[in-house]
């Protein structure tokens, strides 16, 4: 079950960065502010993947 979370979360992460590529390039963001962005919203969903897992593994 570990193995198909991992797997899965890797193919959110992927989704998600190909929509904020697809945003940066859409609303012409600077290419100074994207690794920015980019972090922020990686840190974000890898959170929420996380807090998802321990709430799946807790009850």
């Amino acid at each position: 079950m570990i193995i198909f979370i991992m797997i899965f979360g890797i193919f959110i992460l992927f989704i998600i960065n190909s929509m904020i590529d697809s945003l940066c390039v859409k609303r012409d963001i600077p290419s100074e502010k994207q690794p920015t962005l980019f972090r922020f919203m990686n840190i974000c969903t890898t959170l929420l993947l996380t807090t998802s897992y321990v709430n799946y593994v807790h009850f």
